[in-house]
């Protein structure tokens, strides 16, 4: 089957000189999960100075940006997503002290440093919801979604937490339910509260005051629930062994029309400082979420597609969503690619180890800006975790689901001592059995290691502007190779992926009558010339320069 495309030009406009771009445009965000990246006092967990220690990697790496899940203050029943205070470091990353030197570490080496803001639920130990719950009539009550039962006394609706469950936990000393979307010890704010939309934009300010370069919005399309407190429809896809939350759309508790108006206010305080971002997690299909860029693009800067994530990992479906994905995205819109993150399975392990060269080919010659999850720049694969140390509530709620995010969030590996450098002593999650072997230490000396094709890609995003601001044409393509175009004043690049472990063959008559391989997955195919009919081994994707 061919896939439909137009003749290879420029169609899509961009700004006519890299200057006119921001940093979050043409730049590389590397997601860091702080428990997991580098362990500085030696209990086993990681910490801020920790993150310090490893800055020249990132640096060496070459990326733009550091994200950091969260560090605030919590009693960690979701590691951190459940915040207890927005405005303290949680000791176990270290202090306030601790942060400014990293941002300041982070700024010296001309990088930026990107906070995880939480903003749909708190913990039920934030000062907020402790005095919410006191009472019926204590003045911060309705900063949470409290309803009184059912006729039958049961749950206000039929609405259901992520990590398994009704989304409703009954509170016997006001006798009213409040609810969680996620875990009971995660209660849901209620943002139609102006006292809790300035609350948590002073928050923001706290931030971004001390320099911070923006945020990742926790699950920002959550934060409005239906005024009529409306049952969810159930999902006729649902099928056995699937999540107890898919057994509903979740067509009243998330994506409502409202949410828009709050994304606007997020957006209007970060503009009230000088470039700093602002990314939406938001798990909705591309006509939802390209919304959530906002009129007149006053929304989300980068609501993140995660559709490398999702899709299965096929040349014709990912084409398609490309095409549709850069049709759909509004007129000034800014795209933008993920293929891990600390809530999915690691590409490694979702594609195999040769695949998963291929997709850093992909998320780093497509248009857009990349994000990369820590680790998956060495190959890590998800770790199997014994049923007695997993430690993800996710997982420890739906035991038999096989759902804990554990596998994906084990210490990066970074040389071949014990714990592979990550600490001194047991960590808090076990690495993998290859760490010995699999690590950067050893990725850094291994010229044709997948950490070494990272950062050639990286150093030709950095090198060429048609990878950071070029333009993006399909190329037509049989079979399961993926062919793009790139291109900027006149300098153009041939992307060709082959998604399979088979050779096959590309005709490149059309667009050029030749061209020179710029840089491959296997390296020794690199300046050779190409001419008319491009041969491809299994498990191979190249970059070719054309004339």
């Amino acid at each position: 089957m061919t896939h439909p495309a137009a003749a290879p030009q420029s169609l899509i406009p961009v700004n006519p000189a890299p200057g006119n771009f921001l940093w979050w445009q043409e730049g590389i965000i590397y997601q860091i999960y702080p428990r997991s990246f580098q362990d500085g006092n030696q209990d086993g967990v990681g910490d801020l100075p920790g993150i310090v220690s490893r800055l020249d990697y990132l640096q060496w790496l070459g990326v733009d940006a550091v994200w950091l899940s969260p560090i605030f203050a919590s009693p960690m029943a979701d590691f951190g997503y459940d915040i207890s205070d927005y405005t303290a470091v949680h000791p176990l990353f270290g202090t306030m002290e601790d942060f400014d030197r990293l941002l300041a570490e982070v700024h010296r080496r001309g990088m930026k440093l990107l906070l995880d803001l939480v903003p749909n639920h708190t913990s039920d130990q934030h000062p907020w919801f402790l005095e919410s719950r006191s009472s019926r009539d204590n003045p911060k009550r309705d900063w949470y979604l409290w309803r009184d039962p059912a006729p039958d006394g049961g749950p206000p609706n039929n609405w259901l937490s992520v990590f398994g469950g009704s989304g409703w936990e009954w509170d016997e000393q006001t006798g009213q339910y409040y609810y969680h979307a996620f875990l009971r010890e995660q209660p849901d704010l209620n943002w139609r509260n102006p006292e809790v939309q300035r609350a948590m934009l002073d928050v923001m300010r706290f931030w971004l005051d001390k320099g911070v370069d923006g945020f990742r919005v926790d699950v920002i399309y959550h934060v409005i629930k239906d005024a009529n407190w409306r049952n969810n429809p159930p999902n006729p896809d649902y099928r056995q062994g699937m999540a107890t939350y898919d057994q509903q759309i979740p067509a009243y508790s998330t994506d409502q029309p409202e949410v828009h108006q709050i994304v606007a206010m997020m957006r209007a305080v970060m503009d009230e400082y000088d470039e700093r971002v602002m990314i939406g997690e938001i798990y909705l299909p591309i006509h939802k979420l390209v919304t959530y860029y906002g009129a007149d693009n006053r929304g989300a800067h980068l609501p993140f597609n995660f559709q490398l994530i999702v899709l299965p990992w096929n040349a014709r479906q990912i084409a398609l969503a490309i095409d549709q994905y850069e049709g759909a995205l509004p007129s000034g819109g800014w795209p933008n690619w993920v293929l891990g993150n600390h809530d999915q399975p690691r590409i490694a392990s979702r594609v195999g180890h040769a695949q998963a060269r291929v997709a850093a080919v992909l998320l780093l010659t497509l248009r857009g800006t990349p994000t990369l999850y820590y680790g998956d720049e060495i190959g890590m694969r998800d770790v199997p975790i014994p049923p007695e140390l997993v430690r993800d509530p996710q997982g420890l709620n739906m035991p038999d689901l096989d759902l804990s995010r554990d596998p994906e969030r084990t210490p990066m590996q970074w040389d071949a001592s014990p714990y592979g450098g990550f600490t001194n002593t047991v960590p808090w999650l076990p690495l993998a059995d290859d760490y010995r072997r699999v690590n950067v230490e050893a990725a850094q000396r291994d010229e044709t290691s997948v950490l070494t094709l990272y950062r050639r890609l990286i150093a030709l995003r950095r090198a060429e502007p048609a990878f950071r601001i070029g333009s993006y044409v399909p190329v037509p393509a049989e079979g399961n190779i993926l062919a793009y175009l790139r291109e900027f004043e006149g300098n153009r690049f041939l992307v060709i992926l082959n998604l399979t472990h088979r050779t096959c063959h590309f005709a490149m008559h059309h667009l050029a009558p030749e061209g020179k391989i710029v840089l491959d997955t296997i390296p020794e195919r690199e300046g050779r010339a190409v001419r008319g009919r491009v041969s491809l081994n299994g498990d191979e994707g190249m970059v070719i320069k054309l004339p």
